[in-house]
């Protein structure tokens, strides 16, 4: 209807349809009603819908929030797919954390109907405006987004090791359990911090510790 409200003709609506449903590989079940689908491709079905308009912004409201976890995780990896192919803004609502920390390239956590914060999931993670958001991530696992530089402290070390400071913390982690006592935190060759395991574990723990 979409198409046809933009003053497309029939062969051209027919084209973009087919474009769509083979980038959500549904090609095959063109022909079928959308209740004869699955969940999951019915899920695919709105994708294609929402991707078919060339809208620059498009509004999804928790999408997938009615699929079992194995499916929604299929489709939230589809979607960065897309996304990644087709470059749209897509403003996405979601009440699953893990999900926004998956998907959004910047999140707006909300209190009471009001955005409190807004930044990417290394940020907030990091840097918590408040004891409200502190609370809401306190568990999250923040080794998928936290770097050498969001838990490193201040000050001199003779430490022979060094790692770059966008060194995901995973790997920082990898080499303090090594038996290195602590790492030199770089950044364009200069030093500007150190990691030890406590100050590692102590910022984990508490993302607003004072490195």
């Amino acid at each position: 209807l979409g198409l046809e409200l933009a003053g497309q003709s029939p062969n051209q609506r027919r084209a973009a349809v087919e474009d769509q449903l083979k980038l959500v590989n549904l090609s095959q079940w063109a022909d079928r009603k959308v209740g004869e689908l699955s969940g999951g491709m019915q899920q695919r079905v709105g994708l294609a819908r929402a991707f078919v308009t060339q809208a620059p912004i498009l509004l999804m409201d928790e999408p997938f929030s009615a699929l079992d976890p194995l499916i929604r995780a299929r489709l939230q990896d589809e979607l960065l797919d897309l996304q990644a192919k087709l470059k749209r803004t897509i403003i996405f609502v979601s009440h699953d954390l893990d999900e926004a920390f998956k998907l959004g390239d910047r999140i707006a956590l909300m209190e009471g109907g009001r955005i409190v914060q807004i930044g990417t999931a290394r940020e907030i993670i990091a840097n918590p405006v408040s004891d409200y958001v502190a609370d809401f991530v306190a568990h999250m696992n923040p080794l998928a987004v936290l770097t050498a530089r969001d838990v490193m402290e201040q000050g001199a070390t003779d430490a022979v090791t060094a790692v770059d400071a966008e060194l995901p913390v995973k790997q920082v982690m990898d080499l303090l359990t090594k038996g290195t006592p602590e790492l030199c935190v770089t950044q364009d060759g200069q030093r500007i911090g150190l990691v030890r395991a406590s100050s590692l574990m102590a910022r984990l723990i508490n993302p607003r510790h004072p490195s």
